[in-house]
């Protein structure tokens, strides 16, 4: 019965926080509630495990299941999810979030949320700060809600999850991986999207060539390029040299790609709108990029209202990227994802998996 130790301790790690609250100081004093709770807090968490767990086997003892104090949804280890904008996580007493991408605001009602890391407790409507521990308190319920496009999370304890209807880019990104058009980075956590930094030059002509369905051609691809900030026998020589034989992009000047460089909303669809033949190297002004984007159906006016306002990061790109796959090309044969599925970058079943992935709306 013991066993149960395991799923009941993310809980009684905090069982006695509201003690701790009056007894170790507040935020003008964290070091004294760091060694409060090293101390004095985790011998009262032993003794209330205790008595849980007394109150578990007696109920097994009486032919019930023994989890009568124990929710459904109660994660014993860490767990990680990409959750969207408007997500909520509701946690009780004992439920850890630690905020790895992204922005989450806590608010609550009861004793207290601790920052444990910090050694304080927080206000309710603190955002929270990212790779930092937080703690449900006794008899304190809180709700963690997602206040960026996306964000990812770990979480451990009681908790429930309610899923907004807002766009979900994480559900675009895990659609394109399982075609193989993104791939990510090699970012430990969030599946490695990364979907809440902004993307270089040389990440997003990756991105656009991925989509295009073009990359085995861009990676045997041989010759030189005129730009001397791109490193010779690399990689990305072969996609930037690709792109540039293609016509796809004429770099940020003659002799220069800045491949770690910045890139906005109208550069990616200026990208997009002269792989699918509605512009060309040759147009170097992009301040009606979005407007013609518009024009050839590869957004609505909602998408380039937004892109022109926000801040363009890798969920933006995905996003632009997983709608191009539905806009048709300037002769009508049919759309960009008709396309790759007759080259065979896909499968027409694959690429019906992937569009049932995502639910929501388009803006």
């Amino acid at each position: 019965m013991r066993k149960k130790l395991a799923a009941l301790l993310p809980v009684c790690v905090l069982l006695a926080a509201a003690v701790w609250v009056f007894a170790a100081g507040d935020s003008g004093d964290p070091l004294a509630s760091l060694s409060y709770l090293n101390g004095t807090f985790t011998e009262a968490v032993e003794k209330k495990i205790d008595k849980r767990l007394d109150a578990s086997d007696e109920a097994i003892l009486e032919g019930g299941s023994g989890d009568v104090d124990i929710p459904a949804a109660t994660a014993a280890t860490w767990m990680e999810r990409r959750m969207k904008q408007a997500d909520l996580l509701t946690g009780t007493t004992g439920t850890n979030v630690l905020l790895l991408a992204g922005g989450v605001q806590v608010t609550y009602a009861g004793s207290a949320v601790v920052d444990v890391t910090a050694g304080t407790v927080v206000p309710s409507g603190t955002a929270l700060a990212a790779k930092h521990r937080y703690m449900v308190a006794e008899d304190t319920t809180a709700t963690f809600t997602v206040t960026t496009k996306t964000a990812v999370v770990d979480y451990q304890g009681e908790h429930t999850f309610q899923e907004s209807g807002m766009t979900d880019y994480n559900a675009m990104a895990g659609a394109l991986k399982t075609l193989n058009l993104f791939k990510g980075s090699f970012t430990g956590y969030g599946e490695g999207f990364d979907l809440e930094v902004a993307p270089t030059r040389l990440q997003a002509l990756i991105m656009f060539i991925r989509v295009l369905g073009e990359e085995e051609q861009a990676l045997a691809w041989t010759g030189t390029t005129p730009f001397t900030d791109i490193a010779k026998g690399s990689d990305a020589e072969k996609y930037v040299g690709y792109a540039y034989s293609m016509g796809y992009t004429n770099g940020y000047s003659a002799t220069q790609f800045k491949p770690a460089g910045a890139v906005n909303a109208k550069q990616y669809t200026e990208f997009v709108l002269r792989a699918m033949g509605y512009s060309s190297v040759a147009n170097t002004n992009l301040e009606d990029t979005l407007f013609r984007a518009q024009e050839a159906g590869v957004l609505t006016a909602g998408e380039a209202a937004m892109l022109q306002q926000d801040k363009f990061l890798r969920a933006e790109l995905v996003y632009i990227s997983y709608y191009a796959l539905e806009a048709v090309l300037p002769d009508g044969s049919g759309t960009l994802g008709d396309l790759l599925c007759e080259k065979g970058v896909f499968t027409s079943r694959a690429y019906r998996e992937a569009e049932d992935m995502v639910t929501s709306w388009r803006l």
